[in-house]
């Protein structure tokens, strides 16, 4: 793990300029993981390495990625400490037949992902970026560089825009990327060009909308960090390192199996195959039990004894906007990671697990910040809830305080998000 704030948040830097989309920040992780010695296992082959010895492992499911690291005694009843995160980020989706166009431009046509603050992506060069499937069923990450805009309209022609913009999702978000007629000019042709695969052989694709600009440490004296895609990929890096970090140390004998474990679709419900809502992180425990030679008995037993801390980012409070913040709970900039509370369980966090983080965190010599909702404003939510209900593990959430939620380009503290992960190492080796 880097070994100062500065260090960490540069490299993080480099981890959201290396994804684009969740199927690069499922490759770059896997990149970092591989450097790291873990072992990459297939889900549709049986897996040879018996896991029970020790060793370090993951596994990839579409834009997802399951990571583990099992100590030397493990055995049948060893519980699981998850790290969960997700690899996804609100932004525009490409639709089918793509290339479109009028009046001399050609523009794509892009549906919305997520909650994407739409003003924000406006007059940005932006890229495409994902995957292609081909119709041999081979996959093919893509990206390209700066194509496309979503140009503003001028206030010369809408004098009253200062008074309150109005984006129509269908109407005002189509992004132009040349000039010409439609036929001149194919976005899969640049896509699988980016690829270096031929356009005629593609089946699928799964191609979002993602910022240009390079992530900035800014500020009075470099206290602030703006990059795109922060939510969620602050947690998913922290996670990253503080695994590997884990891993390299050794995980010590008798202790938990650490596990990190980065859903796609959060933005969306996460209801499916890759995310939480779906088997995949059940799936994966299972067999990992089932490698232990668990009985359905034991495995119980260790999801009893196992915890979750589910890492996304949260809300600092906002110096424009303070009355949209609980009065007593206003969380800064590099206080620290946020422990999030909700009363009607959008987080899962309850008083056992806000006592478990309180001493990791006290043990780590790192502060931490209570998020709670105002009242008036309905409270997001996170994987937390849904790893809670699906596999009865206790649950904490937690995260990276952000300004600019959603936004093309998000802002946090360049201490939080190596806290967060200073945190976590310590959490995969301890046990609830």
């Amino acid at each position: 793990m880097p070994a100062s704030s500065l260090e960490h948040i540069q490299d993080l830097g480099d981890y959201v300029a290396a994804s684009p989309s969740s199927f690069h920040a499922v490759h770059e992780a896997a990149r970092r993981l591989d450097a790291a010695g873990f072992k990459r296992l297939e889900e549709a082959q049986a897996w040879p390495v018996p896991t029970k010895g020790g060793g370090a492992f993951y596994v990839i499911r579409d834009g997802a990625l399951i990571a583990w690291v099992v100590p030397g005694g493990a055995g049948p009843a060893t519980p699981f400490n998850i790290l969960g995160t997700h690899t996804d980020s609100p932004s525009f989706k490409l639709k089918p037949k793509p290339t479109t166009g009028k009046f001399g431009w050609l523009q794509a046509g892009v549906e919305v992902y997520g909650g994407p603050l739409l003003n924000s992506w406006l007059d940005r060069e932006l890229r495409l970026a994902g995957r292609l499937v081909m119709l041999d069923g081979t996959e093919h990450l893509t990206a390209t560089g700066p194509l496309l805009r979503f140009p503003q309209l001028a206030i010369h022609l809408d004098r009253a825009v200062n008074e309150g913009l109005a984006l129509g999702k269908q109407q005002h978000m189509n992004p132009v990327f040349g000039l010409g007629e439609p036929g001149s000019e194919d976005l899969l042709g640049l896509l699988a060009a980016a690829a270096g695969v031929d356009p005629a052989l593609i089946g699928g694709y799964d191609i979002v909308v993602a910022d240009t600009q390079a992530p900035a440490v800014f500020g009075a004296k470099g206290e602030f960090f703006a990059s795109g895609r922060l939510d969620n990929l602050s947690s998913t890096h922290a996670g990253l390192a503080a695994l590997i970090a884990h891993a390299s140390a050794g995980a010590p004998t008798g202790g938990p199996i650490a596990v990190l474990a980065a859903f796609d679709h959060e933005e969306i419900g996460s209801a499916s195959r890759s995310g939480a809502c779906g088997p995949i992180l059940e799936d994966i425990l299972t067999r990992i039990s089932d490698g232990m030679g668990a009985s359905v008995s034991e495995r119980r037993q260790a999801f009893a004894a196992s915890f979750c801390v589910s890492a996304d980012a949260g809300h600092a409070v906002h110096p424009n906007y303070p009355e949209r913040h609980d009065p007593a709970n206003r969380p800064v900039l590099n206080g620290g990671p946020l422990l999030k509370i909700n009363a009607n369980q959008r987080y899962a966090t309850d008083a056992a697990g806000a006592a478990f983080w309180a001493r990791l965190c006290g043990e780590a010599r790192v502060p931490y910040q209570e998020f709670v909702s105002n009242n008036d404003i309905p409270c997001g939510s996170t994987i937390g809830p849904l790893t809670a209900t699906r596999l009865g593990i206790r649950t904490v959430d937690v995260g990276v305080p952000l300004l600019s939620m959603h936004s093309a380009r998000e802002l946090c503290g360049t201490e939080d998000p190596h806290s967060l992960a200073v945190v976590s190492e310590l959490f995969f080796r301890t046990a609830a």
